[in-house]
């Protein structure tokens, strides 16, 4: 499975233009606080998959047969 089948198909998407988005005209100091907004973002987007996954097993425990 290709990873980029898991992103959007819009080219406005905010990743998309993310992505493409010149990276030379950023001093190491822009750079470095790039990287620390998207290990926020990272560590958001994991807190949502554990409250999903969390979610959906009390789900499936609560209508789980037998």
């Amino acid at each position: 499975m290709d990873m980029d089948e898991n992103l959007p198909l819009r080219g406005t998407d905010p990743l998309s233009q993310l992505v493409r988005q010149d990276l030379d005209p950023l001093s190491i100091d822009e750079l470095k606080e790039r990287i620390e907004q998207l290990k926020s973002e990272i560590a958001r987007c994991e807190s949502k998959i554990n409250a999903a996954s969390s979610h959906r097993n009390a789900a499936d425990a609560l209508f789980r047969k037998g």
